[in-house]
This record gives C-alpha cells, structure tokens and sequence, in this order.
C-alpha cells in the first residue's frame, strides 16, 4: 500500500477518535436559594412582564439630568472603558483557541548560494564545489484533536469570554449605581442647603427682633447674643454642607469622565419619588446578576481545563503534507523533474514526565473547585446584598413616619416660642431650643428622604439592575453601553 493511501486511511480513524472528551460533564454548583425575601415590606413581586427597564434603570427617578449624565458616563468613563478592552481582549483570545480547529498551511520560496566542503564525506570529485539552491512550495500541518484538547480549550476561552462579557456589565452596573447614588446624595444636600438658607433667613429676622427689644430695654443683652450665636452657627452649618457638595460633585465629574476644575451642576431642590421596585422571586437573582453569571461561566472554564490538562496523557497524531519544487537553477526551477513532496502522519507521545501531568490535572481541579466555591460566595453574597437593601427600606420607611410627625411638633413648638416671646411670656433660651429642634428634625426629614433614595439605588444594583443573562449571547455596544458575550 502506498503511503498516500495509508494517510487517506488514517483520516477516518483520527475523526472517529475526535469524538473523545476528558473533561468531567459540567453541573452548576448546587446553591441554597429561599423561595422568598424576609423583610419586603410593601415591595410588589414581579410579574413576568414587570421588571425593571432593561436599559435605563435610573428612569424610574424621573430626572433628566441623571439620564444624561449617565448617557456622558457610558461614552466617557475611563474604568468602564478598561473592562470594555479587557473583554475585547478576552474575544481575541477565544478565537486564538479556535483556530485550533483548522490546519495551519504556509509558503515559502528561497535562494542560497553554497559552497560544499572540500573533505565533506561521501563528496563525489566531480560535484562543484559552489553552488546554487532554488526553492519553491508550500506545507500543511494538522494536529487531529483526538482526546477533545482543542475543543476543551475552545470551550474554556468561550467561557472566559462570556464570563467577561458579564464583568463589563458588572463594572458598567457598579458605576452607573455609584452615578446615581453620588447624584442622590448631591439632590440631598442641595435640600438641606436650602433648608438652612430658610433658616438663616428666619434666624437673621430673629436677631433683628432682639436688637429691637434690647434697644428699647425689653430684653437683655443675653438674648442678642443667643441669637448671633444661633445665626453663626447656622452659617457654620451651610459652609460645610456647601463642602461636602463640592466634593460630591467633583466625584461626579470623575464618573462622567470629565476635569472637575471645569465641572458644575445646578442645584436642584425638588423632592424626587421613591420608586416602587419590581421584586421577583430570589432564584431570578442567578438570572439577573452580572456578578453570578462570570462567576459560573468561570466555573464551567475551570471544568473544561480538567479536559485540556488530562489529554496530556494520551498521544497527539499531527498529519502533516508537503510539496513544492527545488532545483539548482531559477530558470527551471517550476518543472516536473524538480517537484517534491512528503506526506504523513507523526505520533508524539510523552513516557516520562517527572509527575508533570499529574500535578497538571490535579491543578486543574483544584482549580475548578475554588471556581465553585467562589460562585457559591458570590450567590450567597448577592442574597444577603438583597434583603439588606429591603430591611433597610423598610426600616426607613417607618423611620420616615416618626422623624415627619417629629418635624411637625417642632415647628408648632417654635411657632408658639416665638409669639411668647414677643409678648415676653417666654425667655429666648426657648426660643433658641425650639429653632434647634426644628432644624434638626427638618434636616432629619431630608436626610431620611436621602437615604430611601439611596437605598433604592443600592436595592436595583443588588437585583441586577435591568440586566439578563440573556445578553451573554450578544456582543457589548462600542462604548460598553450594552453587555453580552460571544
């Protein structure tokens, strides 16, 4: 048989053990997950059809401003940019571990003048001592994946891939949550900015009042100087709230990829509305967090490399085939008498290896184990990140009915203060007493708003936001605006 046949037969035999696999039939780590959240409170379950906005989550707040300044966030961010190549750079590398899949094929053409050694063995006395080496042809070579390596070893970068794909969501949701927060806290602080404006107002026409009866004899200098006091505090109290909005803005300004020296935003005081936030079952939670699915994409990477690190066992068949011309002249060089060729298949096979293999394989399930382990953190981290959020929502909620019931007798207490003073049937002190204890159960108010807000912030981020593991199967948007995998 000639050798040609015997590689055309050696061909459906290599196909036929292709068909092997090593590595072990993956299954999603087993997690405990509650058939419901403790602590809801008045949060509706989710229907189907009702779940959050599968892009613009922070549309539920109604504020256009933070609808651009998320749009700026998305173009212009720099860590959101560095996932994006991150996760381009995880696609480049899958297709790397796919082109094992198909035979490499190379050309080549040379030409070398030699010159052959005088004493050189077995030269014959009549060959020239120079001479010329033409050379022309081409080579395929095609390593047959016998054990599954190259097909573990595509899985695996899909994997990698995809789990990327669910970290530039991940990153995209963590900054998009950071924005929104940063930008609810900056809306506080501009109430509380004007609420102490009101009371630098009030409290101004409070001194006024005192300097007026301390002039005409009626109070004490005691009382003028309670009510400087008073004012100056207050005073006190707006520049550092000022501060921290500066800061609070310049941290904005970061997000949105932007210098802070030339950033600014207008200050914008009207109460925004809590949304109601669609709460479905928790096994949804796998679904909907970017986090969890890299996290088992990964897990099912590591139980691919088990395969790839286990074929190292067995033999790897390589068919190889080449052919072109040679000849010691260029102008003949493309004629029949000067072809050649060789065809065949090579077996490489490894007997000792010092327990190489061994310690491969059995990295590669430690590996996969730590993989499982960590997907388990990672789904038990999310639950716990969800009822947080919830008691925490509740809890202020009923916070929020107690400090507003607290606002309101303040205010009575300071109103009736004030006209006993006027008709000298209470001292300043009370009066002072009652401006303080207004204040702080109005900024109390404001600040409880606040954190209900950012509180519901954190509640989407732990919910996934509008994502779905769904978008594994597209590729992100230019820009990371959109998340999906290979």
């Amino acid at each position: 048989m000639r050798r040609a046949d015997r590689f055309l037969l050696a061909l459906p035999v290599a196909a036929a053990l292709a068909g092997c696999n090593l590595a072990p039939a993956y299954k999603v780590p087993a997690t405990p997950v509650a058939a419901q959240y403790r602590d809801t409170g008045a949060w509706v379950v989710a229907q189907p059809s009702d779940q959050l906005p599968r892009a613009d989550w922070w549309s539920l707040y109604g504020d256009p401003q933070l609808d651009q300044l998320q749009q700026r966030l998305l173009a212009n961010n720099a860590d959101l940019a560095a996932a994006l190549a991150h996760y381009q750079q995880a696609q480049a590398l899958f297709r790397e571990a796919r082109s094992g899949y198909f035979p490499q094929i190379g050309a080549g053409a040379g030409a070398v003048r030699q010159r052959q050694s005088d004493t050189a063995p077995m030269r014959s006395p009549t060959a020239p001592a120079d001479y010329d080496t033409y050379t022309a042809g081409a080579q395929l070579s095609y390593e047959v994946d016998l054990w599954g390596q190259v097909r573990d070893s595509v899985a695996a970068g899909r994997d990698e891939a995809q789990a990327t794909a669910a970290d530039l969501a991940s990153a995209q949701l963590s900054l998009q949550a950071q924005l929104a927060d940063s930008y609810l806290a900056l809306r506080g602080l501009d109430q509380q900015l004007q609420l102490l404006q009101q009371s630098l107002d009030a409290y101004r026409k409070a001194l006024q009042l005192t300097q007026t009866l301390h002039n005409g004899g009626i109070v004490s200098g005691l009382d003028v100087a309670r009510a400087q006091t008073q004012l100056s505090t207050v005073k006190s109290q707006w520049s550092q709230t000022m501060a921290q909005r500066e800061q609070m803005q310049d941290a904005i300004a970061v997000l949105v990829g932007e210098s802070a020296a030339q950033f600014s935003l207008p200050a914008q005081t009207a109460a925004l509305p809590l949304p109601q936030i669609p709460l479905a079952v928790p096994s949804t939670l796998l679904q909907r967090r970017p986090d969890i699915a890299a996290a088992e994409r990964r897990t099912a990477e590591a139980n691919a490399e088990i395969g790839v690190a286990r074929s190292a066992y067995f033999p790897s068949l390589t068919l190889n085939a080449q052919g072109g011309f040679l000849s010691k002249r260029y102008a003949d060089l493309l004629t029949a008498p000067n072809h050649v060729w060789a065809l065949g298949p090579s077996l490489l096979f490894d007997l000792f290896d010092g327990g190489l293999r061994k310690a491969q394989v059995a990295a590669a399930r430690a590996a996969a184990d730590e993989a499982g382990a960590k997907y388990r953190g990672v789904v038990l981290g999310a639950f716990q990140q969800v009822q947080d959020s919830l008691a925490q929502l509740d809890r202020l909620g009923a916070a929020m009915v107690d400090q507003q019931a607290a606002a309101a007798a303040a205010q009575r207490s300071l109103d009736l203060a004030m006209k006993q003073y006027k008709v000298g049937a209470a001292s300043y002190l009370d009066v002072v007493q009652a401006q303080t204890a207004a204040l702080q159960a109005q900024s109390g108010v404001l600040s409880l708003g606040t954190q209900q807000l950012r509180a519901s912030v954190q509640l989407i981020r732990a919910l996934g936001g509008g994502w779905s593991r769904e978008q594994l199967a597209r590729k992100p948007a230019h820009g990371g605006g959109a998340t999906g995998g290979s």
